[in-house]
């Protein structure tokens, strides 16, 4: 049995812990209902919209502090915080929920007033709690905060909060119930005193618990939001409010800047870290910032699938992507996001990890999968991707790769139109092919001698194609063009072209149970197909599973070595630690030191070499 007050009563109730809230609700309806109208004098409504705005305080500061594309040269730790730190400070709420219980316990105390006796303003109130702040909870937080860091009160109480190595706004309420209660306590005492006085008032609730919250998150953020020439202009600022920076080297060194917001009492207590002014300084200054050796170009697939975004929803991000009905409501804003993005020409930065040593970036262009397809905004598109690779050139990137449609063929011949116009880059452009064909012909059975291939013609059809005729299995390919077709077979050896079947009709396949798609399937042509038959893809979207007497399979993957360090959201649909063929591809060529381009058609050739590197290096099918 643990410590008392170190695990919350309700951690067995998982997701349904918010039926603790049921009671407030419950009462609210009641009063609503008596009333005929919103009960604006009663607390219980209070309470939940204090909640409310509370988690969209974390929310906010959340999102702001993991927008990489305005925070990156800021952060304090330039770590990412990854799937551990993520499991276990996903119940990060617990604090926010029994601060709203002991509120409810609070309201119905005949000592407490009612909502209707109180002023909407009283300064008298807000000059009480702010002499209390700092006379009482400043100097008892850092009193209750070294206590918890001495002996077996940290091993039981404080060390889980210290487990998170990178802080974050949502790391500010996660903790055990003990430390909860104290920092309760701490938020509580210049309310409870302006009340006794007789000074309270509604802004004051609402006033006082908001700055506590946003303090609270911003000195979590990671994120250096204060100017050193502020500190420079005002010295005695420094001691007067925290920075984001002196609250990190509390994390990392435990023995220092014990404060709640106001370091004038570790100054005066001699805990003040030396490094405090000075490390803020270079971060605010942008020292921190780091050059990526890797960067994944990305863009967005949809309007819903957007909010997937490692800045929107954590719970969400770092899990793989499917629609959630409780983001639906959200829509319109995503979708007025979108026309924003659309109309902005800047590449967003979005994740990152390391691996190996080198730093691995995620960068997004504005713009959507159906825009690829409609035909004036190509110029553009690759307008958008030509600026992000001169970016990574200027900034000393070793290796960009192409996702997705940002490689496709109609688009920019697979990248070869940036290496052409530019011939003189650094950095080397990848469109990740080779690896992704590697995976769908490793996945392949040994003892099969047949297949059919749609998406023949297409970069990945040819080379798979071409590999498979060299190993002697003789390849179906749907192709209603006899020119693409024969250029491609020419391609082949003369003894394996024999290999190479032109097939115009679904129907050709009927007896082939091995079927490699390129080209969506709809479910009728899915019917043509033998029981048993598996299909391998490599189409986006994937095909609908519509046979149940037959196995599909997933879109090409690779899962990352096991020391990557800092990844904390998924890809897409892809489950924790595993990225796209494509991504994998660039990441291989990056951590080979390769110095050619990977860009047009794919060297058959190089498909074994790619494989095995991609082994080596500690890659793995998923």
């Amino acid at each position: 049995m643990g410590a008392p007050l170190s695990s919350w009563p309700w951690a067995g109730l998982g997701a349904y812990k918010y039926v603790l809230y049921g009671p407030l609700v419950a009462k609210v309806a009641q009063e609503w209902r008596e009333q005929g109208g919103a009960p604006t004098d009663s607390w219980c409504l209070h309470l939940l919209l204090l909640l409310a705005l509370r988690s969209l305080i974390h929310q906010l500061w959340f999102s702001y502090a993991n927008m990489l594309f305005f925070t990156r040269r800021r952060r304090v730790v330039p770590d990412g915080v990854d799937f551990h730190q993520i499991d276990a400070e996903w119940d990060w709420d617990n604090m926010v929920i029994m601060q709203t219980l002991l509120g409810a316990m609070a309201i119905s105390s005949p000592l407490f007033p009612a909502m209707s006796e109180l002023r909407a303003w009283d300064p008298r109130g807000w000059a009480v709690a702010l002499l209390l702040h700092v006379a009482v909870s400043e100097p008892g937080f850092r009193w209750a905060h070294r206590a918890l860091h001495r002996g077996p009160l940290f091993s039981r109480y404080h060390s889980k909060h210290h487990s998170s190595p990178v802080t974050q706004p949502l790391t500010s309420a996660y903790g055990t119930p003990l430390e909860s209660l104290v920092l309760t306590l701490a938020m509580a005492a210049p309310l409870a005193g302006a009340f006794l006085v007789g000074a309270g008032s509604v802004s004051l609730v609402y006033g006082h618990i908001f700055a506590f919250d946003y303090l609270r998150c911003m000195g979590y953020s990671n994120v250096e939001v204060i100017s050193h020439r502020a500190f420079q202009a005002f010295p005695l600022l420094r001691y007067l409010i925290y920075t984001p920076t002196y609250l990190s080297l509390h994390h990392q060194e435990k023995d220092s800047n014990f404060c709640l917001f106001m370091p004038l009492f570790d100054f005066l207590g001699g805990t003040v870290h030396p490094r405090s002014w000075e490390l803020q300084k270079e971060v605010d200054q942008g020292k921190n910032d780091r050059v990526p050796d890797f960067v994944f170009l990305a863009h967005v697939v949809d309007v819903v699938s957007s909010m997937h975004v490692p800045f929107a929803f954590r719970a969400c991000s770092s899990q793989p992507w499917t629609t959630r009905l409780v983001l639906l409501p959200l829509w319109p804003i995503a979708f007025c996001l979108m026309v924003l993005q659309v109309l902005c020409s800047k590449t967003f930065t979005v994740s990152f990890y390391c691996l190996r040593g080198a730093l691995h970036q995620t960068w997004t262009i504005p713009r959507y999968s159906f825009q690829y397809f409609i035909p004036p905004m190509k110029d553009g598109i690759n307008r958008q991707i030509e600026l992000a690779i001169l970016r990574a050139d200027r900034m000393g990137v070793k290796v960009l790769s192409l996702a997705a449609l940002n490689k496709n063929e109609a688009l920019n011949g697979g990248g070869t139109l940036f290496v052409d116009r530019h011939p003189d880059l650094r950095v080397r452009v990848v469109h990740g092919n080779t690896l992704t064909a590697a995976v769908i012909l490793n996945e392949i059975p040994g003892s099969v001698k047949e297949v059919f291939l749609t998406g023949a013609t297409s970069k990945l059809g040819r080379a798979i194609a071409l590999y498979l005729c060299r190993k002697r299995i003789r390849v179906l390919m749907l192709t209603l063009s006899s020119e693409r077709f024969l250029k491609i077979q020419r391609e082949a050896p003369a003894e394996f072209q024999q290999y190479l079947v032109q097939v115009t009709k679904y129907h050709a396949a009927k007896t082939v149970k091995t079927w490699l798609v390129g080209k969506w399937l709809s479910p009728r042509e899915q019917r043509w197909a033998p029981a048993g038959t598996h299909f391998h893809q490599f189409v986006v979207p994937p095909v609908i599973e519509f046979r149940r007497d037959c196995t599909y399979g997933k879109l090409a993957a690779m899962r990352l070595p096991k020391d990557v360090q800092g990844l904390g959201s998924c890809e897409y649909t892809m489950e924790r630690g595993v990225v796209h063929a494509c991504h994998a591809g660039g990441v291989v060529h990056c951590l080979e030191g390769w110095e050619h381009h990977e860009v047009g058609a794919i060297d058959v050739d190089r498909i074994d070499v790619v494989w095995k590197a991609a082994l080596r290096h500690g890659l793995s099918p998923p």
